[in-house]
């Protein structure tokens, strides 16, 4: 067998540090698809914090007290990828068990970015243990690590410093910087002195289009002093010695979070490429890879080298660290209360404890009614006595939204107050989901708060959610043209259908307080599903349940709520506040001797997941006559009503007028509706 050529640097830390970059390079170099230079340049500030200083067992890397590292500059992707398969960090199932395989293999290296592998073109949470968040969108991961570091400090409020007491780390770059998320994240986290939070800036002027100065001249120094942040600078990414002083410094901190500035040089090595856009997201072709392998003293038509020593020095370094302290904790845990033990496990698992819904209201028949808002607000207040670790929060709303804990236990999270279950997060809508994210990562329920119109704002969190199957409970009130006078700006339209668009999103838009009793008992029993939980401002009608069916068919999506004596004529569906409205069309048609059926549908999502039985028992094709009623776009409901039926729904931007007139001026009236049913029976 050949000997393989060995590079020429016998430092164990140079050799480490060229080997990320040089896996980095080679990956994208064959899928002809990535970004090099990052990895290139931030490869000794990665290696020196895990190395030196990472709280993580690649053994487990699921132990809840690790320290988390997010690679916010998901682009740079290999470079997570490659300090993953160096430290031989194992894989674990969806059961939160470890498989005894890695989590990303130099098979998955060699296909990066290729259709199966584990180093997909960006951190993928579920895709890739090892991987705290999916970061792509620049801004994104730095705002989620907001929420871990409230996790952390909640978690050792709750359970203890002695079990829990992590730091968080993310590697950034100038277009996380730019996003306006970053503003958000960054004055939330000065407010609430997390200092187990530790942002570092690879600054190195260059993004997509050339020089940063073609749009960017911020002083973000002075930035984040002003935010609250203690702010350092390490002159050379290169200075293994200056970048241990810095995380030292970020160590010994106390009182506010740490923002480490890196100058650094893209593509760092490439004799030709170094310190151009080129190098951002381009390969560095195959002959800048031979003469940058041989600026690292490597051998040039090697491909994939691991070098002698790299993993022993792994195992040696953050290997047996992580090991010791993990199984310190586990000893402590052990050996504490064993309340709190369950309740660890538990949240781990994200099961809940037993009789968590025993407090759950049913609201009696009134039609007068509730706005499903405040029977939400009752529910919550319900549950969260029972689920010890389930926050909620809101963008300046709490009271408006009527998301607030109210049990005196609840208190406020303040740098005063770690234990605190309720979480203001100021008028910063994408912050306030991403936070929520964060915080489901570290296993937390969080439940935060918007109006439906401002779920724009936060949309890009929104969909991180999803695309991760986080169990985050997004809170929207204010749900129609229904709350009246704020007008068109604040009468969401389009929202809905936006909303529904997103893939694995659970949409409930339930029509009385029972209805949204019964949303809870979904929700809460999701562990892999977020769900936007879409309320009114004005009261509704409590159905009679005596009358009609039971708000028990919400768990099915959708269900027939009122029907005719004998096979239907016609169908009437509907959501949210305009179920009452089809219910007194109903009874209108139903006098005159129509054999009429009300079909509540508060989630879509939950409906289409049934099997075509019970959809066909529901909404049987036979029945051409249908009409759908929802005061938002009819974008989608021809999916439900046909070819034939007829949507009564919005076609403009809303009003401002009173509720009734707003209402009436659209056609959200039972005559309306009764007219559209008699017109298809026709």
């Amino acid at each position: 067998m050949a000997t393989i050529a060995q590079p020429k640097a016998t430092d164990l830390d140079t050799l480490c540090i060229n080997t990320i970059r040089t896996l980095s390079i080679d990956a994208i170099q064959r899928a002809n698809s990535g970004h090099p230079g990052t990895p290139m340049a931030m490869a000794p500030v990665a290696y020196t914090l895990w190395q030196r200083f990472l709280r993580f067992d690649p053994a487990d890397p699921i132990w809840p007290n690790r320290d988390r590292f997010v690679l916010s500059a998901g682009h740079a992707s290999m470079l997570l990828y490659s300090l993953l398969h160096l430290t031989k960090s194992q894989a674990v199932d969806p059961e939160y068990e470890t498989l005894g395989e890695p989590s990303v293999s130099l098979e998955d290296i060699e296909s990066f970015r290729q259709l199966g592998s584990k180093a997909a073109g960006h951190p993928e949470y579920n895709l890739t243990s090892g991987v705290e968040t999916t970061t792509g969108p620049l801004g994104q991961g730095i705002a989620t690590t907001v929420g871990m570091a409230i996790a952390g400090k909640w978690l050792g409020a709750h359970f203890g410093s002695e079990l829990f007491d992590f730091d968080v780390y993310a590697i950034c770059g100038d277009g996380d910087l730019m996003e306006g998320v970053s503003g958000e994240a960054g004055s939330i986290a000065g407010h609430q002195r997390l200092d187990n939070l530790c942002w570092i800036y690879d600054n190195n002027h260059i993004s997509i289009d050339g020089r940063t100065e073609l749009a960017y001249s911020d002083d973000v120094a002075a930035r984040f002093i002003g935010y609250g942040w203690n702010v350092t600078r390490v002159g050379d990414a290169n200075d293994l010695e200056l970048l241990t002083r810095a995380f030292e410094v970020f160590k010994q901190e106390e009182g506010r979070p740490t923002l480490i500035v890196v100058d650094s040089h893209i593509g760092y090595g490439s004799p030709h490429k170094q310190d151009t856009a080129e190098v951002h997201g381009e390969p560095l072709g195959e002959e800048e890879v031979r003469e940058t392998k041989r600026a690292y003293d490597w051998p040039e038509d090697a491909e994939f080298l691991v070098p002698d020593g790299v993993y022993e020095h792994f195992a040696d370094g953050i290997g047996a660290r992580g090991r010791k302290l993990r199984g310190e904790w586990e000893r402590r845990v052990a050996d504490g209360d064993p309340e709190l033990a369950a309740q660890i496990d538990q949240m781990q698992r994200r099961e809940l404890p037993d009789g968590w819904d025993a407090e759950i209201p049913s609201f009696d028949a009134d039609p007068g009614g509730i706005a499903t808002r405040k029977a939400s607000n009752e529910v919550l207040n319900a549950i969260a006595p029972r689920v010890p670790w389930l926050l909620s929060g809101s963008a300046d709303l709490t009271g408006s939204a009527a998301s607030g804990l109210t049990f005196d236990e609840a208190g406020t999270f303040s740098p005063e107050d770690r234990s605190g279950r309720i979480l203001h997060y100021g008028i910063r809508e994408h912050e306030s989901a991403a936070i929520s994210s964060g915080l489901a990562l570290c296993k937390l329920r969080p439940v935060w708060s918007t109006y439906l119109i401002f779920s724009d704002y936060a949309r890009p969190a929104i969909r991180l959610s999803a695309l991760m199957e986080l169990p985050v409970i997004h809170w929207f009130s204010h749900d129609s043209i229904g709350l009246g006078e704020d007008g068109p700006t604040h009468q969401p339209v389009e929202q809905l259908a936006s909303l529904r668009a997103m893939p694995g999103l659970n949409v409930l838009r339930p029509c009385d307080g029972n209805e949204v009793a019964e949303a809870w008992r979904v929700i809460m029993q999701q562990k892999h599903q977020p769900a936007a939980l879409v309320l009114t401002r004005q009261n509704v009608p409590v159905l009679d349940r005596s009358r009609y069916a039971s708000a028990e068919g919400l768990r099915r999506g959708g269900y027939v709520l009122a029907d005719s004596d004998g096979d239907p004529e016609l169908i009437l569906i509907a959501t949210g506040s305009e179920v009452s409205l089809a219910v007194d069309a109903y009874e209108e048609l139903r006098s005159d001797g129509v054999r009429a059926r009300v079909v509540s549908l508060p989630s879509w999502y939950l409906f289409d997941l049934q099997p075509a039985e019970y959809r066909e028992s529901v909404l049987p094709e036979a029945v051409q006559a249908r009409v759908a009623v929802e005061q938002a776009s009819t974008l989608g409901w021809d999916r439900y009503v046909g070819p034939h039926g007829q949507i009564v729904g919005m076609h403009t931007f809303g009003a401002s007028a009173p509720l009734k007139e707003v209402q009436r001026k659209f056609g959200f009236t039972p005559e309306r509706v009764a007219k559209a049913a008699r017109e298809l029976l026709a």
